[in-house]
């Protein structure tokens, strides 16, 4: 069934628009027999109320909402920027939404978008987000939705994403030329698409270079503070502590220059360290942090030029969508160049 108005909401239960009206209002005017086949009807066809019907019927709301693990990461608050400069050129809002990496707070975020707030939605997923039946069912409320970065590979939708494989064997292969031998892998949680592939790089990495990847040396972090640094301390206070690190995301660097710093760990004689970030002060970092940098801004703003092509042509096939933008190495200090 195409979206699901009050009018064919009408047809399909054969009452008047007029009586599902009350029925949804919980108007003292319909039987509750009545009331109780349209909900029922309703919930099954994932129908939701539009507040905005009356002043909107002939317009849109002009804005698109954003979805994002958190705004403290770099990349992400560059994303922003790009979107932002494409919505402006079109006369369009932006609303940024935080999930704070929670599943619960990312399901009921899209809940609300069925309301008819938002024309569009791009979404980078949670760390907790494992499948996508949430994003799925506001997709077929018609909304049009472009995943940026962190995916949900299950959800037939555009998505917008950076070579996480490739960089990731780049980074390792990076480590193995500089000499590292025992080379640690940090995360911080395994549900995500781009932790997986840059994992994937890494171990292919290692593999290539005839190196057999230690268990013990990939590291799932969590989300608190406490526990990144908590956890990275035992892995650098272990007798056979790694010569390598690779970050696979921004909010582990403070970690470990702190662990290392605490421990009298000299980087990068003692240890290397590279990270993927877009952070601006990696090169004044003590020392210059080596990084894999994303595209942040491209992605963002091709994200965005293409849920406008969604928006603007209904009949245009997002779910084919599919673009890779590459990142880049730069060396720095940290890793001895």
């Amino acid at each position: 069934m195409s979206k699901l108005t009050i009018k064919l909401l009408a047809k399909e239960l054969g009452l008047a628009v007029s009586t599902v009206s009350k029925a949804l209002r919980d108007s003292h005017e319909i039987s509750a027999e009545t009331k109780a086949k349209v909900l029922e009807f309703a919930d099954k066809h994932n129908y939701v109320p539009n507040p905005y019907a009356s002043s909107l019927r002939k317009q849109k709301s002009k804005t698109i909402a954003v979805v994002l693990p958190e705004v403290a990461d770099s990349f992400f608050s560059l994303a922003i920027n790009g979107i932002e400069s494409v919505a402006r050129e079109k006369g369009y809002h932006v609303l940024i939404y935080l999930t704070h990496e929670s599943l619960e707070r990312e399901e009921i975020i899209l809940s609300d978008f069925n309301s008819g707030r938002v024309d569009g939605i791009l979404i980078s997923v949670s760390q907790q987000t494992s499948n996508g039946a949430h994003i799925k069912k506001a997709m077929a409320a018609g909304l049009p939705i472009v995943f940026f970065d962190r995916i949900c590979e299950d959800v037939p939708a555009a998505k917008i994403t950076t070579d996480d494989f490739e960089s990731c064997y780049m980074a390792t292969k990076h480590l193995v030329i500089k000499g590292c031998k025992k080379i640690a892998y940090l995360s911080i949680s395994k549900n995500l698409s781009i932790n997986q592939k840059r994992e994937e790089g890494y171990r292919k990495a290692l593999d290539d270079a005839g190196i057999k990847a230690d268990e013990e040396l990939i590291v799932e972090c969590g989300n608190e503070e406490k526990e990144h640094y908590s956890t990275i301390l035992t892995l650098l206070k272990a007798k056979d502590r790694p010569d390598g690190i690779i970050a696979s995301v921004e909010k582990l660097v403070p970690p470990v220059y702190t662990c290392c710093n605490n421990l009298k760990l000299q980087i990068p004689s003692q240890v290397k360290v590279i990270s993927f970030t877009n952070l601006a002060t990696s090169p004044i970092l003590n020392p210059p942090l080596s990084t894999i940098t994303q595209p942040a801004f491209e992605m963002g703003s091709k994200a965005a030029s293409l849920l406008f092509r969604g928006i603007e042509k209904p009949s245009f096939n997002l779910s084919t969508e599919k673009l890779v933008i590459a990142s880049a190495l730069q060396k720095r200090e940290s890793t001895d160049f």
